[in-house]
C-alpha cells in the first residue's frame, strides 16, 4: 500500500515578470529539492513554483520519479473516494509560490460556464474548461491591484487626471459623476462598465499619446499628482506607480486601469480571495497562491501576451468596494492540536477558507524547538510547503526532515504532525475535503 506521505519535486516556471536568480522564492524553493533539470541562473527570472497534478507541470515523487498525477490515478484512496468521485483522479486545486518582480497582466478568470464556452471557441488561448477562483497569501510584503475602487475615488480621478478623462471621454465621465450620486447599484454598475469599456476601447494611438502626457504629469507633479490622490492611494504613491509601470511596459493601457482598481498592500500572512470574474493584477512580492486546477486567464493589459479585451469587459461583475472589504481574514483552524511547547510560545494554525469547494489553506507558525501541531485526518488530500525554518513532518512511522522549500503530499485519512526544530517554522497546507468537510469548517 502506498505510504500516504511523499516528498515532492516541483517544477518552477520562468516568466519575464519573475524575480531573478536566488532573489526568487520560487527558485530557492524549487532548488531545495535537487533535480537534474534545474540550475538556478543569476540573470534568469523565476516566477512560479507549481505544486500538484496539473499536466502542464506535474509534481513528482522524489523517491520514484513518478508524477503525483500517475500515483493518484493508480490509487485514488490517496485523494479519498469522495474527492475522486467529484473531481476525478487528480487534485482539484493547484498550489503555487509566485515571486513577482514586475507586474502581471490586468486579468480575470472566467466562471465555469464561460470557461466552457471560451475553451470550445478558442482552445489555444483557453486550454481547459474549468473556472479559476484563487487565493493569495503574502509571504513577503506584496502589492497588487484588486477589484474596482469605490466609485467616488474613480470619479475623483476622472475629474483630476486629464489624460484619463480624454480616453474615457467628457460625456461618459460626466455621466459617471452624475449617476453615482443617485445610489442605485444597478445603474452604478452599468455606468462603471460603460466608463471602463470606453477606456479599454481606446485606440493604440490615443493610448500612446495619453501615456506620454500621464507620465509627464506624474514625474512633474509628484505628491500633487491627481490633486493629491485619494485617501487609499495618495498622489505620491500614484505618481511612483505610473512611472514604474511605464518603465516596465511602455505605452500600455494597463497604466490607466490602475485608476479604476484598488491598490492593495499585504504583509506576511495577509490574504486576498479572488472570485471568478474579478479583475486584478499582481505588482510585486512573494505569495502563496491556491486556485482551482485551471490555467484560464482573460488578459487586457500590462502584458505582451494574447489580449481579449472584449471578453474581459463583458465578463466582469463590476462589483466595487474599498480594499479592506476584499481582503480575507483568517480564522483559527480547529482541527489541529498544539502541544504545550507550541501553545506556550504563541504558535498558531490559521485557516484561510474561501467560499468554494476546491480548496482551503492552513498556515502553521511553530515557535521554538519542540513546538508541535497534530492535524486530524481529512477525507481528502493535502500539499504542505515550508517557507521558513526547519522541522519535521510525520505520518505514522514515516518521518521527514523539513527545510525551507521542501514540499510534501499527505494522503487522505492520514494524521499529519509538524514539529519545529528552530526558532520559527512556517508551513502552508492546501487541502480539499468534500463529505462534511466544508460544513465542519
Amino acid at each position: 500500500m502506498q505510504v500516504p506521505l511523499l516528498r515532492l519535486q516541483c517544477g518552477v516556471n520562468s516568466y519575464e515578470w519573475g524575480k531573478r536568480g536566488s532573489e526568487s522564492a520560487a527558485a530557492r524553493f524549487a532548488a531545495a529539492t535537487p533535480s537534474d533539470g534545474l540550475s538556478i541562473q543569476a540573470d534568469r527570472p523565476y516566477a512560479e513554483l507549481w505544486m500538484g497534478t496539473h499536466p502542464s507541470n506535474p509534481s513528482k515523487d522524489v523517491k520514484t520519479g513518478r508524477t503525483l498525477l500517475d500515483l493518484c490515478s493508480e490509487n485514488q484512496q490517496l485523494l479519498s473516494s469522495s474527492v475522486s468521485a467529484k473531481y476525478g483522479a487528480k487534485l482539484p486545486f493547484l498550489f503555487k509560490v509566485l515571486s513577482i518582480n514586475k507586474a502581471l497582466s490586468i486579468q480575470a478568470h472566467p466562471n465555469k460556464k464561460l470557461a466552457e464556452q471560451l475553451h470550445a471557441r478558442d482552445p489555444q488561448n483557453y486550454p481547459d474548461d474549468n473556472h479559476k477562483p484563487e487565493m493569495a497569501i503574502a509571504i513577503t510584503p506584496f502589492e497588487g491591484l484588486c477589484g474596482f475602487r469605490p466609485l467616488g475615488e474613480i470619479a475623483h480621478f476622472l475629474e483630476t487626471v486629464g489624460p484619463l478623462r480624454e480616453l474615457v471621454g467628457d460625456e461618459v465621465a460626466g455621466e459617471f459623476a452624475k449617476i453615482i450620486k443617485g445610489g442605485d447599484e444597478g445603474r452604478n454598475k452599468a455606468v462603471l462598465k460603460k466608463a471602463f469599456g470606453a477606456l479599454m476601447a481606446s485606440s493604440a494611438e490615443h493610448v500612446a499619446r495619453g501615456v506620454g502626457k500621464l507620465v509627464e504629469l506624474a514625474k512633474s507633479q509628484g505628491a500633487a499628482f491627481a490633486s493629491g490622490g485619494v485617501e487609499s492611494t495618495n498622489g505620491e504613491v500614484l505618481s511612483e506607480l505610473v512611472t514604474r509601470l511605464h518603465g516596465q511596459f511602455g505605452e500600455d493601457i494597463g497604466i490607466f486601469v490602475l485608476f479604476f482598481l484598488n491598490l492593495v498592500k499585504l504583509q506576511a500572512g495577509e490574504a486576498l480571495f479572488l472570485v471568478a470574474d474579478d479583475i486584478h493584477a499582481y505588482l510585486s512580492g512573494d505569495i502563496i497562491e491556491c486556485m482551482a486546477a485551471s490555467d484560464n486567464v482573460v488578459r487586457a493589459g500590462l502584458t505582451p501576451k494574447f489580449k481579449d479585451v472584449a471578453t474581459l469587459v463583458d465578463m466582469l461583475t463590476y462589483n466595487y468596494a474599498p480594499i479592506d472589504e476584499q481582503k480575507m481574514a483568517p480564522t483559527d483552524y480547529p482541527y489541529a492540536k498544539l502541544n504545550r511547547a507550541a501553545y506556550s510560545s504563541g504558535s498558531a494554525v490559521d485557516l484561510y477558507d474561501p467560499p468554494i469547494d476546491e480548496f482551503a489553506v492552513a498556515r502553521t507558525v511553530l515557535k521554538g524547538a519542540g513546538a508541535k501541531a497534530t492535524f486530524e485526518p481529512l477525507e481528502g488530500p493535502s500539499i504542505v510547503i515550508c517557507t521558513n525554518g526547519k522541522g519535521k513532518i510525520s505520518v505514522g512511522p514515516t518521518v521527514y526532515e523539513v527545510g525551507e522549500g521542501h514540499v510534501f503530499f499527505v494522503g487522505s485519512t492520514a494524521e499529519c504532525v509538524l514539529e519545529a526544530q528552530g526558532d520559527e517554522f512556517i508551513t502552508f497546507k492546501a487541502f480539499c475535503e468534500v463529505d462534511g468537510g466544508r460544513e465542519r469548517l
